[in-house]
């Protein structure tokens, strides 16, 4: 400005030469010529214009040629606004000072929204006198009209956090958009219906026609937003003349120009809508407007995304709901850690002997009082605790009915419920009422002495359980598999659905093998005491041995065989090679990673038996773990696959022929089995 001004022709000018002009304009020059803050002079009473480079973007395109000129005709367009002011100290007034002025100027070919926090104070000649106006100003435009899209972005968020439905929502944030008519003159708020083949409107605010329903198929004609070019090219869709658009109807003044934005499914490039906003007639459509548009849909689809979610989710609860209703065994869920029943189907409830609403969001012991001190809570606590599966077949239960505590018997599994992060939630329960079986078994005893002998009460349970629970397992997966071939792909896609579906599996498929081990172990007792011959134990190890050639070879392991010449014994051929083949599996599944594992099979004589040991430097246990790994579903480690009860079938086919079995282990050492078999 410096320069421009040493060129100007000021002998052309009312003002004459700067040689001419008073000292404290010169001064007052100099000083805002150095100045990096915007700062102007208006001199004499005509208010001739000077300013500083830093005041020439207030300008726009009024610069160069105000140098010189009137404020009045520079700023004609708003000398409403701010002349008499200026006049006022030219009349010998008081300084002036605004904030955040609202001023509408023509600096860009239309009238401008901008914002300036000013003062305006004399400013004098050589004799004292007030001759001019001084002034330093700047714009807040950005900052007042980004607070202003702050708040209308913090309205949105915060009342849709609340809301329930998607026509609450669009309905909603279009009426809070209303209150910004200077970002947003009018809004629409579109929606693609599920078949995908038109956008329905659920909100809008201001003047502009908002047709309810939108083709999507066909192109766009007069009055029509351009939705499938959005849909086609997915990027917003910028409306540059709206009276194209609006066709022959009656022309609406302003806003001349609108934007189509798409609604993406948050995360994704799934379009679920569109967004309608005029642009204001005010303002440049700069990268802050496009920004704020942006943040708004983002806020919008986060919100939509939000409530379908939640309706989604109501209706994937509600078709789970009505399938565990259908299912013909008894299902409950227990959420939290004071168990508190969340579903509770009909076989459940016929069980308890209870109605629904007794039962339904009351925590367990509310609705069934009667099992406090009966180790129900107890086994639900350490399934929630724990994270490990509990199954009991047959246990006794006193339960209220009619009034009077009775007797009920049930199989069931507890199994833990976890959240999307793996936490535990609650506990799933699958049972079946087992009166009948156990009152026939219960008969059975006290007519069948051989069987009591032979501990009939396991017996009869893992004969009941392997039959009894096969069908309705196998019901349970039929309505899994249909219920997955029914739902469309995208709900099976969902997180929720698939960990409830992955849950249920998971769960069938435990029951399925403890059952199919339950039948293992039903045939070992019935069949006791046939197929017996002379068996030699070094031919069964060398068999077995052939079974494991490539796991022992991928596993680095060393086996050595030390077996007694005249190692033959009495017993069944399968039975003892399952016995050898469980304790060698055993030996290369529970292997340190510490060291090579080195494996030993021998046999002895002493008085009266025959004896099998398999030693192994592997985990080992601890001492007081070893009369609990011949537990039905006993198991220490969790790492490999089993349901802990190839020992227990074992221990039951030595004993039933007469022998026994024993451990000695040490944590971390190794451990050796030694299996005595009756000469």
């Amino acid at each position: 400005m410096g320069a421009m001004m040493r060129a100007f022709n000021w002998e052309a000018h009312p003002l004459g030469p700067p040689a001419t002009w008073p000292q404290s304009l010169q001064a007052n020059i100099r000083l805002l010529l150095n100045s990096d803050f915007p700062m102007f002079i208006w001199w004499s009473r005509e208010l001739y214009a000077f300013h500083n480079d830093a005041y020439i973007p207030a300008l726009g395109d009024k610069h160069p040629a105000a140098l010189g000129v009137s404020a009045r005709k520079i700023w004609a367009e708003i000398w409403k606004d701010i002349g008499g002011i200026a006049e006022n100290i030219l009349n010998g007034g008081d300084s002036f000072y605004a904030e955040g002025l609202r001023l509408l100027l023509e600096r860009k070919g239309f009238p401008e929204e901008t914002y300036w926090t000013f003062s305006y104070s004399p400013a004098f000649d050589d004799q004292g006198q007030v001759n001019g106006v001084f002034c330093a100003c700047t714009e807040v435009t950005s900052t007042l009209i980004g607070q202003r899209r702050l708040k209308t972005l913090k309205d949105i968020a915060d009342a849709m956090a609340q809301l329930q439905t998607l026509s609450q929502a669009c309905e909603t944030a279009s009426q809070i958009l209303a209150q910004n008519e200077n970002d947003i003159p009018f809004n629409q708020i579109y929606l693609i219906n599920r078949q995908e083949t038109e956008a329905v409107l659920l909100g809008a605010s201001g003047q502009e026609e908002a047709p309810p329903r939108v083709p999507l198929a066909t192109p766009e004609t007069a009055g029509k937003w351009p939705f499938s070019e959005v849909q086609r090219t997915k990027k917003l869709y910028l409306v540059e003349d709206l009276h194209s658009l609006r066709g022959a109807g009656p022309e609406v003044q302003m806003p001349l120009k609108a934007v189509v934005h798409p609604i993406f499914q948050p995360g994704q490039n799934h379009l679920i809508g569109f967004f309608v906003s005029g642009i204001s007639h005010e303002l440049e459509y700069d990268k802050d407007y496009q920004n704020f548009h942006e943040l708004l849909v983002s806020q919008i689809a986060t919100s939509i995304a939000s409530i379908q979610a939640r309706e989604e989710a109501a209706r994937q609860q509600a078709e789970l709901i009505a399938l565990f209703e259908q299912a013909p065994v008894a299902i409950c869920i227990l959420r939290g850690p004071e168990h508190v029943v969340e579903l509770a189907n009909p076989g459940i409830c016929e069980l308890w002997g209870k109605q629904y609403g007794d039962v339904i969001r009351k925590p367990i012991l509310e609705a069934l009082p009667e099992v406090k001190g009966q180790g129900i809570i107890e086994l639900l606590d350490g399934v929630y605790t724990t994270g490990i599966p509990y199954v009991n077949n047959e246990l006794l239960v006193m339960l209220e009915r009619s009034g009077t505590l009775e007797p009920m018997y049930f199989s069931f599994v507890y199994h833990p419920m976890r959240n999307a992060k793996r936490e535990i939630i609650g506990v799933i329960a699958v049972a079946i009422g087992v009166n009948e079986q156990v009152e026939a078994r219960q008969e059975i005893e006290i007519m069948n002495t051989e069987l009591r002998a032979i501990n009939a009460d396991l017996d009869n349970f893992v004969y009941s359980a392997s039959h009894d629970l096969k069908a309705p397992i196998s019901n349970i997966e039929g309505l899994v598999a249909t219920l997955v071939e029914h739902l469309p792909l995208e709900v099976q896609q969902h997180e929720e659905v698939q960990r409830v579906l992955a849950l249920m599996d998971a769960s069938v498929n435990r029951f399925k093998r403890a059952v199919s081990d339950l039948t293992q172990v039903a045939k070992i007792q019935r069949e006791a005491g046939e197929d017996i011959a002379s068996i030699n134990l070094g031919e069964v190890v060398a068999d077995v041995q052939l079974d494991f050639e490539n796991m022992i070879r991928a596993v680095g392991a060393r086996l050595d065989l030390q077996i007694a010449p005249g190692s033959t014994v009495k017993f069944s051929a399968k039975n003892v090679r399952s016995i050898v083949y469980n304790l060698l599996s055993n030996s290369l599944k529970y292997r340190s990673k510490e060291r090579p594992l080195h494996i030993t099979i021998a046999t002895q004589h002493v008085p009266g038996f025959t004896v099998l040991s398999v030693t192994d430097n592997g985990l080992g246990m601890k001492p007081e773990d070893k009369d609990k790994i011949f537990s039905m579903f006993k198991r220490l480690h969790d790492h490999v696959e089993g349901t802990g009860i190839g020992l227990y079938i074992v221990k039951r086919i030595v004993e039933n022929a007469g022998g026994s079995i024993e451990v000695e282990s040490e944590q971390n050492k190794g451990t050796t089995f030694k299996v005595y078999f009756k000469r």
